[in-house]
């Protein structure tokens, strides 16, 4: 099964989602710069929601590189990633809408999770479709920056109970952790 068709949907599908999050910040209707005041959390809401589909996307770019074949699970691997990344516009939005409620921050939290698990499904999938000495399989190792970021996804869902903000911290550390491009298997591939 040819990968490509994957790829172009998968990079139109993220190209939707960031659009949808861009078409939730309404203009005000004064034409001064107060009037942008209150939309703030809905942009800092943004921000750090197209930081992470900006992430999924160059780290998804990164793993098709390496990968020979694609199967029947693989797709719906995908597929389910997609589902969970599809969401972040709706929990993004509730976020800016309700200045980052216990509630929305929570959910958010959820979404990054699964969207996590997710990928990690997806990895399985994939190496499951490659010999165990593949250039995909050593370069996805053990993966410890995909383990450690959903250990900190259940830590602060569990934080968000506390203090929204707390939360909001640690997603931001995750995505400060992910923000670089995981370069294991664009060295690996240079190989």
């Amino acid at each position: 099964m040819n990968k490509g068709r994957l790829e172009a949907f998968s990079d139109g599908v993220l190209a939707i989602i960031i659009t949808i999050m861009v078409l939730e910040l309404k203009v005000p209707d004064e034409g001064d710069f107060a009037a942008l005041i209150p939309l703030a959390p809905k942009f800092l809401s943004y921000v750090l929601s197209f930081i992470y589909i900006g992430i999924y996307w160059n780290n998804h770019h990164h793993l098709w590189q390496a990968v020979k074949k694609v199967s029947g699970k693989v797709l719906l691997a995908n597929l389910h990633l997609l589902f969970w990344l599809s969401l972040v516009p709706f929990a993004s939005g509730w976020m800016g809408e309700t200045n980052f409620s216990q509630f929305s921050v929570l959910l958010y939290g959820i979404i990054l999770t699964m969207a996590a698990f997710a990928y990690y499904l997806l990895t399985v999938a994939l190496l499951a479709n490659h010999e165990k000495d593949s250039p995909l399989a050593i370069a996805i190792g053990n993966d410890t920056k995909g383990k450690l970021s959903l250990v900190l996804y259940i830590a602060a869902i569990g934080l968000s109970f506390i203090n929204s903000f707390i939360a909001l911290g640690i997603y931001a550390l995750v995505a400060v952790i992910w923000f670089l491009p995981d370069r294991r298997i664009e060295n690996k591939l240079k190989n």
